[in-house]
């Protein structure tokens, strides 16, 4: 469309303040901005839309009007609703770089200009909604700096008006629109009944984009050929699946991105339908290149997680960990405490493994879900085999015994903020358990702490639900007196205790274990153990104080005692 036909249609609020001779000029997008610098956004031929924000100074007018004249923008359209009438200097600015400037009367949305102009365009170029995606295309593809799906996003908001966010099947916030103007961010209970009534759908067989309306309450799908205004009122959203294609639904649903869109795609033409679906396949790739970089963690996590399993020695865990600190908590001076998480996805029909999907699960649970984009997921190393993944989470060293700060993840809190749209995914024929172990804290601790974590995963297991977890307290040493708890889980207990001081032993020959029996069987006396064992009284402390540093335990605390008594008298 041209430029004067704007002028065409009173009901758009636009008055003409400067370059009538350059009304010819064609638009061929629209885009709504209030950065200092756009440029990266302009492709030529747009109407910029601005509620001036950006100028702070008279000065800042020329700047601005430069730079959207060298990116060959068809016009400029200036709110008046934030300056009143639109300053002289933006109006001489525009008349020396010969750029048509209009004005917009306060009553009048830019959202309205916005709508007619991309109807216009459309009708007339059905093309450009394809060039839109070109665009798209090469800015995913020019390199770290050409962007993401926050470049996506921002154009899709600036050409076509649309708010969009990519989250994860958890509800997590990957990408958003980083334009300014484009309205409030989604909260993270939102995102989460978006992710499951998206995981819903895609159970149920039903075909994307899935149409949804949130009101205070609930959710109500929109059926086929109903429009969002037929019902009470509340926000619509189109979800497009970002998805493998041709595989089975099972292996990439809880894995894989979805696209929600604020608007009701039913009555949306194929064009534009055809652009959103051409949007989810550029940010497929972006999902597939972030998943290839975690090769080097997963990888990391396998060998962790061999050595403990085979039974390696403590030296050679403790090597491999060396290696694994640095890239999974890079910039950190100390080595940290670990914790193991082990989860287990399993179909009722038992035709499909499920360690692959439990470990793309792990690697997403264990983020907080208000954490925006996806670099925390960047810390943790995950690995799996059969059903099984294993998680092997770094905690940075507390600054203070019992700091609370580090003191890693609990099983309650692990899945409430995703237990109800990994439910929806899973529906009636899947299933997670989790379990989790303490911190240990050094490779000594770590096969005690797996085998704590998989009698965890068996405590969440025997509970009804679909999504269960269950964590290192509830096996408690008062459990452990019940006859019903197996040997196995008897054996873990002892050895998350006892073998860090074993292998101390061993190595430096300091009588850890028998100075630890004496000090118990003195009640905690100082003077009594000392002379017992024929010692100084700092001696003691000294010994007693490194078995409190390899256990992370208190022998101060009346339930440290109990536990150490337990693990000695079933050792």
């Amino acid at each position: 469309m041209r430029l004067r036909a704007l002028l065409d249609t009173p009901t758009l609020g636009l008055r003409l303040l400067g370059g009538e001779d350059e009304l010819d000029r064609t638009v061929r997008g629209v885009m709504t901005t209030d950065l200092r610098d756009p440029s990266r956004y302009l492709s030529g031929g747009e109407l910029v839309l601005t509620g001036l924000a950006w100028r702070r100074a008279p000065e800042d007018s020329e700047r601005f009007v430069r730079i959207l004249a060298a990116a060959g923008v068809a016009g400029l359209a200036a709110g008046e609703a934030e300056l009143g009438l639109v300053p002289d200097d933006l109006v001489a600015a525009c008349l020396q770089h010969r750029l048509p400037l209009f004005s917009v009367v306060e009553d009048v949305s830019f959202a309205s200009i916005t709508e007619h102009v991309v109807r216009q365009v459309s009708g007339e170029r059905a093309g450009d909604l394809a060039a839109v995606v070109d665009r798209h295309r090469r800015l995913m593809t020019s390199g770290p700096t050409g962007g993401g799906p926050e470049v996506v996003l921002d154009l899709l908001g600036s050409d076509l008006d649309l708010r969009a966010w990519v989250l994860s099947p958890t509800g997590r916030q990957i990408a958003g629109s980083t334009l300014a103007g484009t309205g409030p961010e989604l909260s993270t209970e939102l995102a989460a009944r978006l992710a499951g009534e998206h995981l819903a759908a895609a159970r149920s067989g039903r075909r994307g984009p899935h149409r949804v309306t949130l009101e205070g309450g609930g959710a109500q799908r929109l059926d086929e050929g109903r429009r969002s205004g037929d019902g009470p009122g509340g926000s619509t959203f189109s979800l497009f699946p970002i998805r493998h294609e041709g595989r089975d639904l099972r292996q990439t649903l809880l894995s894989d991105w979805l696209l929600a869109v604020e608007a009701d795609a039913g009555d949306w033409p194929a064009e534009r339908l055809d652009l959103l679906h051409g949007v989810t396949q550029l940010i497929a790739v972006e999902r597939d290149r972030r998943d290839a970089a975690r090769t080097v963690r997963r990888r990391l996590a396998q060998e962790v997680l061999e050595l403990v399993q085979t039974g390696a020695p403590p030296a050679e865990i403790a090597a491999r960990l060396r290696v694994a600190a640095p890239v999974l908590l890079p910039g950190l001076g100390t080595a940290p405490h670990w914790q193991i998480v082990v989860a287990r996805v399993e179909w009722e029909d038992g035709d499909m493994p499920g360690g692959p999907v439990a470990q793309s699960l792990l690697e997403e649970v264990l983020v907080d879900p208000g954490t925006f984009g996806p670099e925390p997921s960047d810390r943790i190393a995950v690995a799996h085999t059969g059903d099984e993944a294993v998680a092997l989470v770094p905690l940075p060293v507390p600054d203070e015994p019992g700091d609370s700060s580090a003191s890693g993840l609990h099983a309650d809190a692990l899945l409430s903020a995703v237990r109800e749209p990994l439910g929806r995914g899973l529906a009636d024929d899947g299933r997670l358990t989790v379990g989790v172990s303490a911190s240990v804290h050094s490779a000594e601790g770590l096969r005690g702490a797996l085998e704590e974590a998989r009698h965890a995963r068996r405590v969440a297991a025997a509970r009804p639900g679909r999504v269960c977890a269950a964590g290192h307290e509830e096996l408690a040493s008062h459990v452990l007196l019940l006859p019903f708890v197996p040997d196995d889980v008897r054996r873990a207990f002892t050895a998350r205790l006892l073998d860090p001081l074993r292998d101390y032993d061993r190595r430096h020959r300091a009588e850890l274990i028998p100075t630890l029996e004496a000090f118990l069987d003195c009640d905690g006396s100082w003077t009594r153990c000392a002379g017992r064992l024929h010692l100084h009284v700092n001696t003691l402390r000294y010994r007693v104080g490194r078995i409190e540093q390899l256990t992370g335990r208190d022998l101060s605390r009346l339930e440290d005692k109990l536990d150490f008594f337990l693990a000695l008298r079933m050792s």
